[in-house]
């Protein structure tokens, strides 16, 4: 099927307008509902028929596609709407055809935005349902005010759903979503305790409290039992502590900031609940801690893969009497216990200690670097090509937006509209052209021959010596920064033996101590060519 030129679909979208339809139109459907189909009042089937059923009453018209989405209208951001849109501006179909306008947008903005995409495309905007046709200023006009009708139905809508849920809450009925392990809903929807469930969760407050055991403990207890949540997990830490402050077990629920009561009773005594909320505030393991404590000093974390489960390693720590004790440990075997995951322990100063030797080493090794820099220059002339086409695909995007943004400038200036009109629509096109311009500017100094981020062997002798005197006496915070922006990966097979992948970096990362702001310019990662073996801990 050949595209139409520009200015071939504008005839088209005009000739729709005045009844002298071409011999063939080709149309595209848009469908949409918001969520489940059971509930709709127009759904898709119901949208498909009837608009398989009106394209034959129209002179010419030819079904060549159908779009639909299950979501919002509220945003423009629909995966097959985008679809649709994109096919709109290569030409492949001349009519875009809805069920209703609240079908395509239920938002003003929204609305006129895509109307504005559609006539730049050269595509008319039909409904089935109501008089509208795009190719008019009294159909666009229309189109508008259709659409302010269905943002207000939207909004009104949303406001009843949230008084509805709100006197639901207020008679202590269960709003919906997972309930809570041990807790059921009875024929009132209430909460209720579930038989069969609950003596696990009464196990869990006591064993927290009277028999002072930590989550992680806890834990590993009750899959040792063979116990299993309600979704058939093991039990694990966090699991624990979110329904250790869980207060439906006081028999309540929550609803935009207040809680409603739901039971007669407390499923938990509310002087052990209170117990339990007091002990999780003396070990530091509340929700408001999360955010309060130092800065993170684990140099490593978020780079260490385990061999055996593929998870990630986190930092952790044990105090003994004189110290404190830092050390790596798999986040599976962490959070399950060691029916999770077996992987050991490992100390995290031994390794941060290895993982700077080694790398201090890697950059003395010119042979090694010499065969990375070559495989480099390979692929950065790929990359270059490829960010070539995107710089002038972007060009274009730019220039169409500040095309936009004059036609609106030029319109108000001559007094055709107003800055309550559009003035939300033209501080919007600004802030695409200044993220199109950043992204510009990216592409072009990634094309930059000089920023290659190929380091030449004077460069890699300075960034040696930079980081052999970093790695002994740079603060926690930039030996983070230097680990993230040297390894790119720590793969853990065993206790005494973790294989690094490094890359090649032109220099340090900006910090604080860098007052030159140095940036880190960065290669393919390198693989170490042979693995640490750190000293066991005892």
């Amino acid at each position: 099927m050949s595209r139409s030129k520009p200015e071939d679909k504008k005839q088209t979208g005009a000739a729709l307008g005045k009844g002298n339809a071409p011999s063939s139109v080709r149309v595209a459907i848009y469908l949409r509902i918001s969520t489940d189909e059971e509930h709709q009042p127009f759904s898709l089937d119901a949208q498909r028929h009837r608009l398989l059923g009106f394209i034959p009453t129209q002179p010419g018209w030819v079904h060549v596609e159908t779009y639909e989405d299950q979501m919002s209208g509220a945003k423009a951001e629909r995966p097959d709407l985008s679809r649709a849109m994109r096919d709109a501006r290569v030409g492949r179909f001349d009519v875009l055809l809805v069920y209703r306008v609240d079908r395509f947008a239920r938002s003003l903005k929204v609305l006129v935005q895509l109307l504005e995409e559609l006539e730049e495309a050269g595509v008319a905007f039909r409904s089935a349902t109501e008089p509208i046709d795009t190719s008019s200023a009294t159909g666009r006009m229309l189109v508008q005010l259709l659409g302010v009708f269905a943002e207000f139905e939207r909004a009104t809508i949303i406001d009843r759903v949230i008084n509805g849920m709100e006197r639901k809450a207020a008679t202590g009925a269960w709003l919906g979503g997972k309930l809570p392990h041990g807790l059921t809903t009875d024929s009132e929807k209430r909460l209720a305790i579930e038989p069969s469930e609950f003596p696990i969760v009464q196990r869990i407050f006591e064993r927290y409290t009277d028999g002072r055991l930590g989550a992680v403990t806890l834990a590993a207890e009750l899959n040792a039992d063979g116990h299993r949540t309600r979704w058939g997990k093991p039990w694990s830490a966090k699991v624990i502590l979110d329904m250790i402050r869980n207060r439906s077990y006081l028999g309540e629920i929550y609803f935009r900031g207040t809680w409603y009561k739901s039971a007669d009773h407390p499923f938990i005594e509310p002087a052990l609940f209170d117990r339990a909320q007091q002990l999780i505030d003396e070990r530091g393991e509340g929700y408001e801690k999360r955010f309060t404590d130092r800065p993170s000093d684990y140099a490593l974390t978020g780079l260490m893969v385990c061999d055996r489960c593929k998870g990630k390693y986190v930092g952790a720590s044990a105090t003994g009497k004189r110290h404190r004790y830092r050390y790596y440990i798999c986040s599976t075997r962490q959070r399950y216990g060691l029916t999770g995951c077996d992987a050991e322990r490992i100390r995290a100063d031994e390794l941060e200690t290895a993982v700077f030797a080694a790398l201090v080493q890697l950059y003395a090794a010119p042979d090694l670097l010499a065969d990375a820099t070559t495989a480099h220059r390979k692929d950065a002339a790929a990359r270059t090509r490829q960010n070539q086409k995107e710089l002038t695909a972007l060009d274009a995007e730019l220039r169409k937006t500040e095309a936009a943004t004059q036609r609106y400038m030029l319109a108000f200036e001559n007094g055709t509209v107003t800055e309550d009109m559009f003035g939300d629509r033209v501080h919007e096109l600004g802030a695409t052209a200044r993220t199109l311009r950043a992204h510009r500017a990216e592409l072009h100094a990634a094309v930059d021959p000089a920023n290659t981020g190929i380091p030449t062997l004077a460069e890699i002798d300075v960034v040696r010596q930079q980081l052999a005197t970093a790695a002994e006496h740079a603060s926690a915070p930039v030996r983070k920064a230097l680990a993230h922006a040297f390894v790119h990966e720590l793969r853990v097979e065993a206790r005494n033996r973790v294989r690094p992948t490094y890359k090649l970096c032109r220099g340090l990362p900006a910090t604080n101590t860098d007052p030159a702001g140095r940036g880190v310019r960065t290669m393919k990662p390198v693989a170490a060519p042979t693995g640490f073996e750190p000293v066991p801990p005892p």
